[in-house]
This record gives structure tokens, C-alpha cells and sequence, in this order.
């Protein structure tokens, strides 16, 4: 079953919210419900219940996740719904909403994809990655994050968080919910994530789909990880070990980028710590 996006209502949504987009505080965001049509959402939600292989773990001190990169793994709905969203009718949408022009979607799925986090686990805050592992010549733009949590408590924690660039406040905080899409650029000061560990109960786990927009430069573009910070109010011992973790990841992506290391071989080792 092919899934056919409604194009005509995103294109009209794009017109309207490219002005709210730009003015966003503290970057450029917008926050979309009922993103996806009903049953390919429903579909998807399935398909994570059922996905039992092919997920990389991604355990260290900055961040606790589930992710499955590949798409070959992944439910055969789910795959559909990730080309829809890689397909060019998507992209010009996401090119009309932001005003970026000369998007590239990620078939590589690099470090995107289906993202499961589980009673415990967390995410830092953090600004991502700005080039392409791999692709060397582009340099990421856009953020896709779409959610699938029903019947999702405040009191789990969870929402994400949007913070100033000195990382002195929380600005936004958006709840997880289903089939709920946030849309935000990718920049050095575009600091996201959800620090506090969740309280989920066991079997619970708060899921989404990750889909990263490209733009292709022409040249090398320096290689950027994934910066973590800690927040206002963490202690001073959590602080420096956030800072130590974030060169443990900037080794890695090096490593990553110039030696083929992929992420399935570090979720092997991670896994068992």
C-alpha cells in the first residue's frame, strides 16, 4: 500500500505558517497535529510494537535511545511513510514552510529514523550534527520529528524542551503526543532535547520518527557533532561529565566519517554496559 500524503493541505499549511516559522522563538519551529493520514499513523504505531531487531543502542552519558536506522528493517507501512516523507512533492513543501530553497532528503537515514526511548531513558539537550556523515557536501538544514505516543502523562516527562542559545531558559516545552509533528531548523544555536529521565511504566516507551533536510554546499563542509550542554540547574560534576561525553561523540563521528565505523558495531558494545 502506497501512502499518499495530502499535499494540498500541507502546501496550504507551509503558506501559512512560513511567517510563524521564521519568527519562532527561540529558532525557527512550528508544531503540526494530526500530521500524518489517521491509518498511516495508526499503521505506524503498529510496526514499532512489532519491530523486535535491528536496533542500535545508543547508551551514554548524554543519552539513553533505541534507534533503527535501517529502513530494510523496518514494517513494510513504515517504509512507505518514509518515502513519502523523502519524496520531492514533501520536500517542496518543507522548502515552502521554511524558506530554505534546494532541500535534499536522507534515503541514508543518517542518524535518523525510527527513535524509541524507553522507561529511564533521556536525551540531553543539545544541538545536532550539522553535516552529513557521509555526504560530505551537505550541510543539514531541517529537523522532522513526528510522534507516536497515545495517551502519553505529563508526569512521564518526555515533552521537548527548546531552549535559548546562551542555554539560560527552557522557551518551549512540547508534549509527545500522537501523530503530532515538530518542524525546526538545524543551526549551532538550535538547542533541543529532553534531559529528565523518563518515568514511563515498564513496557511504556515514548516513540517517533526522525527525518533530517539537506542542502548540498558543493564543497567539504567541516564535520560538526552532535553538542550537548547541560542545563541551568545540573551540578557542576554533571556539567563536566556532559562536556567529557560530547568529546567521546565528536571522536566518534570522526571515526564515523573517515573510517567506515558504523553504528550498528558501537551499539554492540554499548549495549552491553
Amino acid at each position: 500500500m502506497t501512502v499518499k500524503l495530502d499535499t494540498t493541505r500541507l502546501q496550504a499549511l507551509a503558506a501559512e505558517r512560513s511567517q510563524e516559522f521564521a519568527s519562532a522563538s527561540p529558532f525557527p519551529f512550528t508544531v503540526i497535529d494530526d500530521f500524518l493520514p489517521a491509518e498511516d499513523a495508526e499503521r505506524v504505531l503498529e510496526e514499532f510494537d512489532e519491530a523486535a531487531a535491528g536496533w542500535n543502542h545508543y547508551h551514554h552519558y548524554n543519552e539513553k535511545k533505541l534507534a533503527l536506522t535501517d529502513i530494510r528493517q523496518m514494517g513494510a507501512h513504515t517504509q512507505q511513510v518514509f518515502h513519502a516523507l523523502e519524496a520531492r512533492e514533501f520536500v517542496d513543501f518543507v522548502e515552502t514552510l521554511t524558506g530554505i530553497e534546494g532541500l535534499i532528503s536522507d534515503p541514508d537515514l543518517d542518524g535518523a529514523g525510527m527513535h524509541k526511548i524507553q522507561r529511564g531513558g533521556f536525551l540531553n539537550v543539545h544541538t545536532d550534527f550539522l553535516s552529513h556523515t557521509l555526504n560530505r557536501h551537505w550541510s543539514r538544514q531541517i529537523n522532522l520529528l513526528i510522534y507516536f505516543n497515545k495517551n502519553w502523562e505529563a508526569e512521564w516527562n518526555g515533552n521537548l524542551e527548546l531552549w535559548d542559545p546562551e542555554m539560560k531558559n527552557c522557551v518551549e516545552s512540547v508534549e509527545p503526543v500522537f501523530n503530532r509533528a515538530v518542524i525546526f531548523n538545524t543551526c549551532a544555536t538550535s538547542y533541543h532535547g529532553h534531559p529528565a529521565p523518563l518515568t514511563c511504566p515498564p513496557g511504556v516507551s515514548r516513540k517517533s520518527l526522525a527525518l533530517y533536510y539537506f542542502c548540498d554546499e558543493g564543497e567539504t563542509q567541516a564535520l560538526t557533532s552532535t553538542h550537548y550542554r547541560g542545563t541551568p540547574d545540573d551540578p557542576l560534576h554533571k556539567k563536566a561529565l556532559v562536556v567529557l561525553d560530547r568529546w567521546g561523540v565528536r571522536a566518534y563521528s570522526f571515526l564515523k566519517r573517515y573510517s567506515g565505523l558504523k553504528d550498528g558495531m558501537v551499539s554492540r558494545i554499548l549495549k552491553r554496559f
